[in-house]
């Protein structure tokens, strides 16, 4: 599926304000960050710098990490020093990029079969797929029937109610795999 530029600059405001964020810890917690040694200089670099300067830095900053395999960890290290507001953000962008994906294929799939009698709850979906593999405790079906009565309706509660099980399905992933990781220990 191909990303609009909308939400392409989305995704690049939110690693600014990462980077952001890295750029205000101290150094002594930068020097431990998983990047190379350039990008940990830089980052100390922007921490002096004031205006425009510590603006154009961040955005050099930002594309230097937008390919990095170690944003999570990123965000957990920022999370440890400053709060979890950054990864709850980033975490609710991410369930609202599942839903929109989700309604796009319903309504993509009403429109292939408009003509079509045969449409019904039961139409394939990728995005629901790889959904259930991240959250297997997710309720599919409900999903699936929520999707396809937005796409016959373009009722806004459906969406929001799609929000509404994906976030209920991701908290109790979460739950479960700090139970899991405490069980372990």
């Amino acid at each position: 599926m191909e990303i609009s530029r909308s939400e392409q600059k989305r995704r690049m405001r939110q690693l600014e304000q990462l980077v952001d964020a890295l750029v205000a810890l101290p150094s002594q917690v930068q020097a431990q960050l998983p990047c190379s040694e350039e990008i940990i200089s830089q980052m100390q670099a922007a921490n002096t710098m004031k205006g425009g300067a510590r603006k154009r830095q961040i955005k050099y900053l930002t594309k230097q990490l937008k390919g990095l395999d170690t944003l999570a960890d990123l965000y957990s290290l920022v999370s440890q020093h400053q709060g979890k507001a950054l990864a709850a953000q980033k975490e609710r962008h991410l369930l609202e990029q599942y839903r929109n994906a989700l309604i796009d294929e319903a309504l993509e799939a009403s429109r292939q079969e408009h003509g079509d009698a045969d449409w019904s709850e039961q139409w394939e979906s990728e995005t629901l797929r790889k959904l259930v593999v991240q959250m297997p405790q997710m309720d599919e079906a409900a999903l699936r029937r929520l999707a396809y009565l937005f796409a016959q309706t373009h009722n806004p509660r459906h969406s929001r109610e799609i929000f509404r099980v994906l976030q209920a399905a991701h908290t109790l992933s979460k739950r479960l795999q700090r139970q899991s990781d405490s069980d372990q220990d």
